[in-house]
């Protein structure tokens, strides 16, 4: 891949230089950049298009980094980096056979390189586990739910458990307040009382809609949450700062409350605990990643697992399940996780429509609600992220004017302020989990809006200190490395 010196050259060596630092400095859209203006000088460097698609990688932009991958193999199809790259995105995107197919091509490449011949082993067995539980999975889906056959009143509180004790069925506040400073303190909840909370979440959720119509009365306030990724003491903040949730101090927390973060089982645990307390005092909205791929993936199924049992990592992917779709407050503002769809002509009503209680599939409603992203510009264009749609101002105008709405607001992307308007200020985004995967630099954000005027009024604040235990710690080794 040696070429000859010219003035572009050199300048572009400049912009790779300054991008790689960047990268260091975990500024991953910079570096995106910067790589991007050394890509216009030097079109035909592979370094460039396979570093940029690592930047990718870790804005979770796996569609864009395996296009730029390809590109990179396309110059030099020898380019072992290439395919390392590509095959990275595409164990993101969950494409385990691509996945495979460029972690054997490098081991062709270099045959006799251990790390290459680890890699592609840790793939190899990383995947046959996933499938292998797949399959199993399909195959208890049509016996049984896990939820019906369990009874949480059978299992017996040892004398020694020193945590969080209930008498009798209902959910109290000093149960949360306890269990909440015993997770701050990492000691755990029973397993009785875990399968409790999940139980009445689980019954609480299957009576709500898919999309969820919330009245917030004149001189109250409604708070929204974006992302939290299993960082417990980033919520607990949020909390300190804000109060905790109650009927008089109602939260929606908007999607993706696990992985990645490696105190998942304490977020989603104390979400559902205070969903059964106030159930109208706090809501939920399902993310991309309350699913069972993406929780095999990115480290929920394996903290379940450690900290519980297998039964209880069935029994969340079944709660899941359940979640709703979206919310609209006072029948002007849509929330939702991801974005909006890759057609012009969804009502209010075709979203109500959705059977929700799926794994989420790979496109229509359900996916985009999910997965979809805004762009600066007008109209639709593909992904970055290889799934859902990218969708500009106007798609974002139009979806309100139909639906007679006001706002949109979403999570699903970091930001460095936490939180960011778009689209002339009819979209929101706000993501809530600071210093995301303890790298990315960024504060978190959470939205109060007040009755009748529904202004939204933003609150930013940085990542806390939590104990030593890094992300994705309970995941898969091999999938520990998209971190």
């Amino acid at each position: 891949m040696h070429q000859t010196s010219t003035p572009d050259t050199d300048k572009a060596e400049e912009l790779k230089a300054a991008a790689n630092a960047a990268f260091q400095a975990h500024r991953f859209a910079a570096a995106i950049e910067l790589y991007s203006q050394a890509i216009i000088l030097n079109t035909d460097n592979a370094v460039y298009w396979a570093n940029r698609a690592f930047a990718h990688t870790k804005m979770e932009e796996y569609g864009s980094a395996v296009e730029d991958a390809t590109k990179a193999i396309t110059i030099s199809p020898t380019y072992v980096k290439g395919y390392y790259r590509r095959g990275a995105a595409y164990l993101a995107m969950g494409k385990f056979k691509d996945a495979l197919k460029d972690f054997r091509q490098v081991q062709r490449i270099v045959p006799k390189d251990p790390d290459a011949v680890k890699k592609l082993r840790e793939c190899e067995k990383a995947v046959t586990k996933i499938r292998f539980e797949e399959a199993i999975a399909m195959e208890e889906h049509d016996r049984h739910s896990v939820a019906e056959s369990l009874d949480f009143h059978s299992i017996e509180v040892e004398n020694s458990y020193q945590g969080a004790r209930l008498e009798g069925d209902n959910i109290t506040f000093e149960f949360v307040k306890k269990m909440m400073d015993d997770f701050k303190n990492q000691h755990s909840v029973h397993k009785r009382y875990a399968f409790q909370i999940l139980l009445q979440t689980r019954e609480l959720l299957l009576a709500s809609p898919t999309l969820v119509d919330i009245t917030i009365p004149d001189h109250c306030h409604f708070t929204v949450c974006g992302d939290i990724h299993g960082q417990y003491f980033d919520l607990l903040n949020i909390f300190e700062l804000n109060g905790l949730p109650s009927n008089d101090n109602p939260y929606l927390f908007n999607g993706d409350f696990v992985d990645r973060g490696s105190f998942s089982v304490e977020v989603i645990m104390t979400l559902f605990a205070f969903k059964c307390l106030y159930p109208t005092g706090l809501y939920l909205s399902r993310g991309n990643h309350e699913s069972k791929s993406m929780n095999k993936i990115y480290g929920f199924d394996g903290e379940v697992k450690a900290k519980f049992n297998e039964t209880m990592a069935d029994l969340f992917a079944e709660v899941f399940c359940c979640l709703p779709l979206a919310n609209v407050l006072n029948e002007k503002i849509f929330v939702v996780h991801g974005g909006l769809f890759s057609s012009d002509d969804v009502k209010l009503s075709d979203i109500r429509a959705i059977d929700r209680f799926q794994e989420p599939p790979d496109e229509g409603l359900m996916c985009e609600l999910l997965w979809s992203d805004p762009h600066s510009g007008v109209g639709r264009a593909p992904s970055k992220r290889g799934v859902g749609v990218a969708f500009g101002s106007d798609v974002t105008h139009r979806f309100l004017q139909e639906n007679n709405l006001e706002l949109v607001v979403r999570s699903h992307e970091v930001k460095d302020e936490g939180y960011e308007e778009d689209h002339d200020g009819k979209l929101i985004t706000v993501f809530s989990a600071p210093n995301y995967c303890d790298q990315m630099g960024n504060k978190g954000a959470f939205i109060r809006f007040k009755a009748p005027g529904l202004r939204p009024e933003f609150t930013k604040f940085n990542a806390v200190w939590h104990p030593n235990v890094r992300p994705m710690q309970y995941a898969n080794n091999f999938f520990s490395m998209l971190a």
